[in-house]
Parts: structure tokens; sequence; C-alpha cells
């Protein structure tokens, strides 16, 4: 242990800002690593691979132990290769994530945004009444053709009118999802993937329908906007960004979907890192609420 503490000792005495400097970036990285996996099953394993890791740097200086050493440095490149298999979904997100940050994409204005609010909410409101299921993606940035393809081509044009029919019980297009680009059905009976999130360990997502499993894993595969109004109990619910928000009524349905669809045109580094890190931010008020997750009182019904 002598040797460890000395190497500790001679780090110290190197110190300097540019040191201070290194290890805070590497501190902010780890951060936003943390937050990105924060509450997925991957945050277990990274918690155990941490743990790992300085047992690892702990025995390695203990140099009466030298065949255990060599095993500890034998099994770390294994490991290395190992965690990008572990957390392919993971980074796969995150990454997603990053390229779609919303730098330099045009904002949309105000007036092509309320034919497609105001339809879709129309829509909701009256479904959500007569208790009739139905499964609404809103593409945005994100091409969504790969799903379209597995539907039923309609290209018309976004009305209550039409979605109303669309899911009305027992027609041939109403188990699906219906995706809308700008202000057009594009196709309905679609095919989209079911969320991963719970799928492993008890969780409420696993508690939910499959239509709020697919409108989670959409939103957590492109930065569409899914909404889903339960067949069972009406409850009209949104997901953005691999959150779903509950028990919605028309008002709020209108206040989130404008605040998710439209987009900023550049915002700053620091409003991106913010976002990034889950940090809090000056936003109105719909928008604060797309990042809170479910609250206790709302659940996770079965649609």
């Amino acid at each position: 242990m002598s040797g460890l503490s000395g190497n500790l000792l001679f780090l110290l005495q190197r110190l300097d800002w540019y040191s201070l400097v290194d290890i805070g970036l590497v501190t902010l990285l780890f951060l936003a690593i943390l937050t990105q996996f924060r509450g997925t099953q991957a945050a277990v394993v990274l918690r155990g691979i941490a743990i790992l890791t300085v047992i690892v740097a702990v025995l390695s200086g203990i140099t009466r132990l030298p065949a255990f050493s060599w095993l500890l440095r034998t099994a770390l490149p294994a490991l290395l290769i190992a965690v990008p298999v572990i957390f392919a979904p993971e980074i796969r997100r995150t990454l997603e994530r990053v390229g779609r940050a919303g730098w330099l994409r045009r904002q949309r204005a105000p007036g092509e945004l309320s034919l497609r609010v105001r339809s879709v909410v129309t829509a909701a409101q009256r479904l959500a009444e007569r208790r009739h299921g139905a499964l609404i993606v809103i593409e945005r940035d994100v091409r969504l053709e790969d799903f379209i393809e597995t539907g039923v081509r309609l290209q018309a044009d976004l009305s209550a009118e039409l979605l109303l029919q669309i899911f009305y019980p027992s027609t041939p297009l109403h188990d699906g999802a219906v995706i809308v680009r700008d202000d057009v059905v594009m196709a309905a009976g679609c095919v989209v993937p079911l969320s991963s999130v719970g799928s492993l360990s008890p969780s409420p997502e696993r508690t939910m329908g499959l239509r709020h499993r697919a409108a989670v894993g959409i939103s957590e595969v492109s930065d569409s906007v899914a909404i889903v109004v339960s067949e069972e109990t009406g409850i009209i619910s949104i997901a953005h960004n691999g959150r779903m928000i509950r028990r919605l009524d028309a008002a709020r349905l209108g206040n989130l979907l404008s605040a998710f669809i439209r987009t900023p045109t550049v915002p700053s580094p620091v409003e991106w890192l913010r976002d990034r890190l889950g940090l809090p931010a000056r936003a109105q008020p719909a928008a604060r609420d797309a990042a809170l997750p479910p609250t206790e009182g709302e659940g996770h019904g079965v649609s």
C-alpha cells in the first residue's frame, strides 16, 4: 500500500490549473453519461462497472498479489469490448438525441401548427369521450418512412373527422398507428416499435398497454410526438423523448403539442448542454411539463 500512497502523493504534487480543468471536463463527461442512463437498466450495470473499476485500481497497486493483479488486468480488455455491446441501445439513443439537438433547424410558424394541433386535439377529445382507442404519431425532423411502409398509405389531408373514422372500432385500420407529416395523414394501420423500458424488471412501464408502449417506443427511436387515447379509460396521454405524460385535457394537450412540435431555430450551447444534463431551464410551463415523468397519482393504465 506504500506504493499506492506514494503515487497519490506524487500526483497531488504535480496538480496545477490545467489538471483541474482536465478533471472538471472528465467529471462533466461522466455526469452527462450518468444523467443520460438515469432510470434505465443500464444505470445498474454502469454502477457495477464503476465499483469493479475502483476495485481493480486499488488491488492493482498491491504488489504482493501478482497473480490476482494479472487476472484483473487480463479481464479488463474483455470488459471494454463488452461495454459497447451491453450499452448498445443507450449509446444509439444518446447519439440520436445529440444529432437532433435542435441546432440549425427551421422554426415552424404558429400558423403552420394551428391546423395540425387543432385537428389532433379535437379528434383526441372526441375519441376519449367515446372510449375509442387511438395512437397518433406526429412526425418532426426524423423521417418515419420505414414505419409508414408497414401501414396503408393514405396521403390525405389531416382533419378530425378523418381520424375519428380511422379509429372507429372494427374498422380495418383502427388497431395500428396513424402517422402525420405536416398537415397530411401519410398512413394508417402502421406498426411501430414497442418500448423496451421495464421489459427486464418490474416497473410502472410494464403495466402499460400496447398502445402506450408503442407511443413511448416510437418517441425513443425518433423525435416524433405520439398521442394515445386509452380504449378502457378514455385517458389522453402524450409521449415525447421516451417520456409519457398522462391524464391530459384538451387545453393542456394543445399546449404540449405546440411546445413539442415547435423547435427553436438555433439554441445556444449553454441551453443545449443544460437540456442534455436534464437541468431546469427557463421555459414556458407547457414546455417544462415535457421533462417531467408521470406522477404517482397518474399511473400507467392498460389501454
